[in-house]
């Protein structure tokens, strides 16, 4: 029995990055003997075990056949004849493919060192192209490694594109497409991933709504990238700089979906896109089955982006009504995460990216001058039933009024 430290470790211990995760390969034993030595066994699909002490994964070296369509259609051998360099062969791409022996040594039977150095995202062997759930991994990786300068090997996007024609991709679900789309967004690139898979076809696949925005036209006065796909990606990439958390990048991805949908004759105008683009997020969310968080902020920014950028012509009314929508009173963070996204939406266009934008503070301050509104004191004063929401508006009105005049004032000074 010999054990070998495998995939993403070795990997990242190369390139001197930090090791989030260790799997290992066990060689020469079997499910009896890891289960006698005190390993508990966890894998439904493969032998796979966690060690007594640390917890870590180990799994049966194994060799998979393709058997069925998709990314379970496989067969796996587990024998103890089976040799590492075997199991390494079923692996995506060289840079995963290699291991490291109790002393240290790197075993890397198909050049994963001589990619990493070239900075190449390249498939061990043809049989990559069995797993449709590589299209968006190579993706992902391209994604988290882009800013050490790596990309994805001719050859290997070549075959990203058989997989797509071949119909694989259908076979995925939903979870797992969501999960590398996830992991995606939460890199410092995700727009390397979605441009990638665009570039295979895949994006069309699973993201029509997406894919259809590339080529459709912006005013060149308020968008001078243009392209409504690009200026996309560039919402993306400032929702990074502004935010850690996922759905406020996923409200960034979707925001302008529904300029997929304007009518080319109106073209580059896009009047009634804020609501149109919300039949499209929910249609995508539910295809995607994303959490209910990225979809509720994606619904949020699409209905009422074009109302924060606009926040210095808003009438208090209208800013009040937008915050009842918002379900600021209950929701607060939300709201505040929306506002970012709004940011990253008016720094994602080309000569704007380090842009002040003074709207979401406005609007942020008008909320909480209107939320100092006293609502015990109103029923105090007897108010019942539907008049103290009447009575609760019209306070919160005269506070943002207030407001929007003091705003003036302290300007023009």
């Amino acid at each position: 029995m010999q054990t070998y430290l495998v995939g993403g470790a070795v990997r990242d211990k190369l390139l001197g990055r930090p090791i989030k995760d260790r799997d290992w390969v066990v060689v020469g034993s079997t499910p009896r003997q890891m289960l006698a030595q005190g390993y508990q066994a966890i894998g439904a699909d493969f032998p796979v075990f966690l060690h007594p002490n640390t917890k870590e994964e180990y799994a049966l070296a194994r060799i998979e056949r393709k058997v069925g369509a998709g990314y379970t259609g496989f067969s796996c051998d587990a024998s103890s004849g089976v040799t590492l360099e075997e199991d390494l062969l079923r692996r995506d791409l060289t840079i995963n493919a290699m291991a490291m022996d109790n002393q240290g040594k790197i075993i890397d039977p198909y050049n994963g060192q001589q990619d990493l150095k070239h900075k190449l995202l390249r498939h061990v062997s043809a049989a990559f192209v069995e797993d449709p759930l590589r299209v968006l991994r190579v993706a992902r990786f391209a994604a988290r490694y882009y800013n050490l300068g790596f990309c994805i090997a001719p050859e290997t996007l070549t075959l990203m594109q058989t997989i797509v024609a071949n119909g694989e991709l259908t076979t995925l679900s939903a979870e797992r497409v969501w999960q590398e789309t996830a992991r995606s967004l939460m890199e410092t690139h995700p727009e390397i991933y979605f441009e990638n898979l665009r570039n295979c076809g895949a994006l069309a696949a699973w993201f029509p709504e997406l894919d259809v925005l590339w080529g459709i036209p912006n005013s060149p006065r308020r968008h001078p990238e243009i392209d409504t796909g690009i200026h996309t990606m560039m919402v993306l990439q400032q929702a990074v700089r502004l935010s850690d958390k996922l759905h406020v990048r996923f409200a960034g991805l979707v925001h302008d979906l529904g300029k997929g949908l304007t009518p080319t004759k109106t073209w580059p105008s896009h009047i009634g896109h804020e609501k149109t683009g919300l039949e499209a997020i929910n249609t995508l969310c539910d295809r995607l089955k994303a959490p209910n968080d990225c979809r509720e902020l994606g619904l949020m920014v699409s209905e009422f982006h074009t109302h924060i950028h606009q926040a210095f012509e808003l009438e208090a009314t209208t800013i009040l009504g937008m915050l009842n929508r918002c379900d600021v009173w209950r929701k607060p963070q939300r709201f505040a995460d929306f506002l970012l996204s709004c940011k990253a939406d008016a720094r994602g266009r080309t000569t704007f990216e380090n842009s002040e934008y003074k709207n979401a503070e406005y609007i942020w301050q008008a909320y909480e001058a209107a939320a100092k509104v006293d609502i015990k004191a109103i029923i105090a004063e007897g108010y019942q039933g539907k008049a103290i929401k009447e009575k609760i508006e019209e306070q919160r009105v005269s506070v943002i009024q207030t407001f929007q005049r003091c705003n003036e004032n302290n300007t023009k000074k």
